[in-house]
């Protein structure tokens, strides 16, 4: 899919059908003949249309002339085939090409959205270094609405795991293991990336773009951390909560025991007086409340005895 748009007179963004200079060049997943227009076009590389779309493809930032590309990890909710979500990530290419800006994602995401949609301040087509400094701000603030969210879940599942014995719930935190590992990798890629766009004079940057820059690298070493601690939580709680399981499964296995040989005892002593040999007290008529009576004595003993050894 490519779409173009371009800040008009009016500093309102609109959707055009040609490109021209300053405009913005949005391709979601593109087809060959796409990225071939583009590519003559604006009369960049096909190498740095084609990488963005290798699923992957690392963080980095490279110049060819005076193009610029640079490649980083965005955050994609997707779910597995039982239906539990997982957080992974794609790679997002920003293209600064004399004549406009590209971006070149597999899939669409809420960011580009956000820049249709005139959600973001400040936002001018034709700035292409501060579009590109806005856009990784945007990444960063995503990964820490992201990381919320696992930690959301997380607290959700710790409630049912106090009670639970089923292996779903482990399941759904093996996922979210997963997920801030792929998070953890992504924003250290990306993190060498900005470091090196900020030391480095790839990109022309005002003073008010070096700011910028600064809090997005503040912005995404917070979600480095979160990352990390919700990923060291996250491996206790999984040791811990396997080990709850087997205990609360131990506990229901201790009580089935103790609730068998309680109901063993009646059975046995029914046994012994239904047995085809002469045995004490047969002919005695109140002989079957005798038994009774020492099935009760038997069962309730033994009851009080395991209650009070916490058996259950």
């Amino acid at each position: 899919m490519l779409n173009i748009y371009l800040t008009n007179e009016n500093f309102k963004l609109e959707e055009i059908t040609e490109i021209t200079k300053g405009c913005w060049i949005n391709l979601v997943s593109p087809t060959e003949e796409e990225i071939n227009y583009v590519a003559d076009k604006v009369q960049i590389p096909l190498d740095f249309l084609k990488d963005p779309l290798d699923e992957e493809e690392r963080s980095r930032i490279e110049k060819d002339d005076d193009n610029i590309l640079i490649i980083v990890n965005v955050p994609l909710m997707s779910k597995d085939d039982s239906g539990l979500a997982i957080y992974d990530t794609i790679p997002l290419g920003m293209i600064i090409a004399n004549g406009c800006f590209i971006t070149v994602c597999l899939k669409d995401n809420p960011i580009f959205q956000m820049f249709v949609q005139n959600k973001v301040k400040q936002f001018f087509t034709y700035k292409k270094t501060r579009f590109a400094l806005q856009i990784l701000y945007l990444i960063a603030t995503s990964f820490l609405k992201n990381l919320k969210l696992i930690n959301k879940k997380t607290d959700e599942i710790e409630k049912e795991l106090h009670q639970s014995m089923k292996n779903k719930e482990l399941f759904t935190l093996l996922n979210l293991e997963k997920s801030l590992v792929y998070i953890t990798t992504s924003l250290k890629s990306n993190n060498i990336v900005m470091q090196k766009m900020l030391k480095s004079n790839y990109l022309k940057m005002f003073e008010d773009d070096k700011e910028l820059l600064e809090d997005v690298i503040v912005e995404n070493q917070q979600a480095i951390e979160m990352a990390e601690t919700h990923s060291s939580i996250l491996s206790g709680m999984m040791d811990a909560f396997a080990s709850v399981i087997s205990n609360n499964l131990n506990m229901v296995m201790k009580f089935l025991t103790s609730f068998t040989i309680i109901l063993s005892l009646p059975t046995m002593v029914a046994s012994f007086y239904g047995m085809n040999v002469p045995v004490p007290f047969q002919h005695y008529k109140h002989a079957f409340w005798i038994a009774i009576t020492i099935s009760i004595f038997l069962s309730s003993t033994t009851a009080f005895i395991f209650w009070r050894k916490r058996f259950f």
